[in-house]
C-alpha cells in the first residue's frame, strides 16, 4: 500500500487537554507562561506530523470557553499520528512548559487530556473535544477517548500501552 492509501492516512489524530488557571493570564504569576504561548505554538505549527490547532483571533485558544469555566483554558489539536504529538509534547520549549505546569495550572484530579482518532480534514469542536473528556473519566481509555499510555490504532483495534518520560505525564 502507497501511504495515501494506508487506514492510518484516512485518519488523524485529535488531542485536547484542558488546565485549569492559578492566577489571570494577565497576572504577574502567568507572564512567563503566556509569554512562551507564541514561540511553543509556532513550534507546534512547524512541527513533523502537526495538522491543524484551535485558535481564535488572538492566535491561541486562552480565550476559547470550555466546560463553562473562565478558569480552565483549552489546547485542542490535531496531529497525523500519536508519535508526532509525543515527539512534539517532549522536547523544546513545549517540554520545558510542561515541566513547569505546576507553576501555572492547578492540579486536577480528574482527566484532563484525551486523545481519539477522527476522518482525515475533521476540525474537533470545543463540544466534542468535551464529550471525549468526560467519556474518558466515566469509562477510562476506551477507542472513543483514550491517552497516550493507552492508545488505540484508527477504527478501535487492541489498546497500545505507550511509555511517557518520567515526570512528564499527561494530567496537568
Amino acid at each position: 500500500m502507497t501511504p495515501s492509501t494506508t487506514p492510518e492516512a484516512a485518519y488523524e489524530l485529535a488531542q485536547v487537554n484542558i488546565s485549569r488557571l492559578k492566577a489571570p493570564l494577565d497576572s504577574p504569576q502567568l507572564k512567563e507562561f503566556v509569554d512562551a504561548l507564541d514561540p511553543v505554538n509556532a513550534a507546534a505549527d512547524a512541527a513533523d506530523g502537526f495538522v491543524w490547532r484551535l485558535q481564535s483571533d488572538s492566535g491561541n485558544a486562552t480565550d476559547v470557553p470550555v466546560f463553562g469555566d473562565s478558569w480552565l483554558i483549552i489546547n485542542l489539536t490535531v496531529w497525523r499520528d500519536t508519535n508526532a504529538l509525543t515527539a512534539f509534547m517532549y522536547q523544546g520549549g513545549h517540554r520545558e512548559m510542561l515541566s513547569r505546569r505546576r507553576e501555572w495550572f492547578e492540579k486536577l484530579q480528574e482527566a484532563v487530556t484525551a486523545l481519539w482518532w477522527v476522518p482525515a480534514g475533521h476540525r474537533p469542536t470545543v463540544a466534542e473535544a468535551e464529550s471525549r473528556l468526560l467519556h474518558l473519566r466515566t469509562h477510562g481509555p476506551t477507542p472513543y477517548a483514550f491517552t497516550l499510555r493507552t492508545s488505540y490504532p484508527p477504527q478501535g483495534a487492541e489498546p497500545v500501552l505507550g511509555e511517557v518520560p518520567e515526570g512528564l505525564g499527561c494530567s496537568v
